[in-house]
């Protein structure tokens, strides 16, 4: 396990992207809608890790009430695991509680499960693997 990337919420996905490419010195390497969860990402590669900006699509949007409550930053970070299932059966055995029972194809087609940051002291964790 490791760390496969930061999510960041953003209010304006450009103006993020053009303020990280600076800090970062590169440009972004993926682009995309994530429809069912209502937002855009944009990511940028780091070696091993990436950050990914997430931006609200609709008003609707995990994101968009995440800025509401506590406005841009971190929004989790995402561990890359080889086998997703056994993961959360592990951490609901551990009394970890996922958002979801199953997991669900994200961005970059990965497939994702998140754990509630009630559980992970404040940090919504998310769980992915390659397809």
């Amino acid at each position: 396990m490791k760390i496969d990337h930061i999510g960041i919420a953003v209010k304006d996905i450009e103006v993020s992207s053009a303020l990280f490419s600076t800090i970062l010195n590169r440009k972004p390497f993926s682009f995309e809608r994530v429809e069912s969860q209502k937002l855009s990402a944009v990511f940028f590669k780091m070696e091993d890790t990436s950050f990914e900006l997430l931006e609200p699509i609709s008003s609707d949007s995990p994101i968009s009430k995440f800025l509401e409550k506590k406005g841009e930053g971190i929004h989790h970070v995402a561990l890359i695991v080889d086998d997703i299932k056994a993961e959360m059966e592990r951490l609901k055995n551990e009394g970890f509680n996922p958002l979801t029972q199953e997991p669900y194809v994200g961005a970059n087609n990965k497939l994702v499960c998140f754990f509630h940051p009630k559980d992970t002291n404040g940090v919504l964790i998310e769980l992915c693997q390659h397809q």
